[in-house]
């Protein structure tokens, strides 16, 4: 019931959002790595389809309701916040938090800061104890966290939303019914973030998961809020320092989790980018390469053209000039000169100077902006 509740208001809210856009469309749309145009209103609308959900949930008390609510609401604002007005300057916990040590307020310091008060104020909601609130806070803001992490490909975030939540609904209860708020938003939208019509962005990513985050803290017992507090917390670490779309790249199953739905890699070659009297390089099979090389510097704002024209979109595709080529790994990319631009296609990852990094090659990324900066 409530899954179904989600689903008909995130595709109605996304309806409404696309045919009259909050301060244009224009205010909304990126770029992917295949130089099409995409919107990030998914993310808005998946937040607004797991918030009414979740606020009539049945046999649900009402404490948990507004916490989910809550949770959600806050994601989404302090999402869209970072989504629009945020900057590469700083990636990851540590560059944000230390940015803040020195009394620089970052975009990414903000959705910490905002996140984590929310988280706390959802806690003191679900749970009566104080540490048991305190850890329910680091499990709501936690995994509002990592499915932004995960939001760097099509289709990605939502599917692990979808993973996350499902074994909630099978064990029933009013916790199930928070789970379901968040998994029928995600699955609404789950075709327009394949089909890389559209994107969740931090907005959705983060309100999705933060309402996810309240259904795994409500009435869990303090054993179960530590495993999923200490889960939480080794997974941001090791983003810090491991690609998740690597280890996704390289584990079979994962990866054929990743791709299911997705566009077929053929699209990709079609839309490699050309540059006229530079040179071309031709896209690769395998797809593109995240801008950095943890997933912690890279959340849903890398899938995203900035305004600033960070990246370049050129013909059908888009290319970054780095001066001369370099060549990216197994010859995804081939110099023609020395005017040569690698593609995203091509595995190349680019950073923020604009010059290219050997990444590896993996799955394609749903767009073509250097990093920003995670929370």
């Amino acid at each position: 019931m409530t899954a179904l509740a989600a689903t008909g208001a995130a595709r109605t809210a996304y309806a409404a959002l696309t045919r009259r856009a909050p301060g244009g469309a224009a205010l909304w749309e990126r770029r992917n790595h295949r130089g099409e145009t995409l919107t990030l209103l998914e993310g808005p609308a998946a937040a607004i389809g797991a918030t009414v959900a979740a606020g009539c949930a049945p046999g649900v008390p009402g404490r948990w309701r507004a916490a989910s609510a809550l949770a959600a609401v806050a994601g989404a604002g302090f999402g869209t916040y970072d989504d629009l007005a945020g900057s590469t300057d700083r990636r990851g916990f540590k560059g944000h938090l230390g940015a803040l040590a020195k009394g620089e307020v970052t975009s990414g310091g903000v959705k910490i800061v905002g996140l984590g008060a929310a988280g706390l104020a959802a806690g003191v909601l679900v749970q009566r104890h104080p540490v048991d609130r305190v850890l329910a806070a680091v499990v709501v803001a936690g995994t509002a966290n990592l499915i932004n992490l995960f939001d760097l490909r099509p289709g990605r975030a939502a599917k692990a939303v979808l993973i996350a939540g499902t074994p909630g609904l099978v064990r029933g209860g009013a916790a199930a019914a928070l789970a379901a708020a968040p998994v029928g938003a995600a699955a609404a939208l789950l075709p327009e973030d394949l089909g890389e019509k559209a994107m969740l962005g931090d907005a959705g990513a983060n309100a999705l998961g933060a309402a996810l985050g309240v259904a795994l803290a409500a009435g869990a017992s303090r054993t179960g809020l530590l495993t999923k507090a200490a889960v939480l917390v080794g997974l941001t670490a090791a983003s810090e320092r491991v690609s998740f779309t690597k280890v996704i790249a390289g584990n079979r199953a994962l990866n054929t989790i990743d791709m299911l739905g997705r566009r077929p890699v053929a699209a990709a070659n079609a839309g490699s980018a050309t540059q006229a009297g530079a040179g071309s390089v031709p896209g690769s099979a395998a797809g593109t390469a995240s801008a950095s090389t943890t997933d912690a510097e890279a959340d849903a704002g890398s899938d995203a053209e900035s305004a600033s024209g960070s990246a370049a979109s050129a013909g059908s595709g888009s290319v970054v000039d780095a001066g001369a080529a370099t060549k990216a790994d197994a010859g995804a990319a081939t110099e023609a000169g020395t005017g040569s631009k690698p593609a995203r296609e091509a595995g190349a990852a680019i950073t923020d100077s604009g010059a290219v990094a050997d990444a590896g090659v993996v799955p394609g990324q749903s767009s073509v902006e250097g990093p920003v900066a995670s929370a």
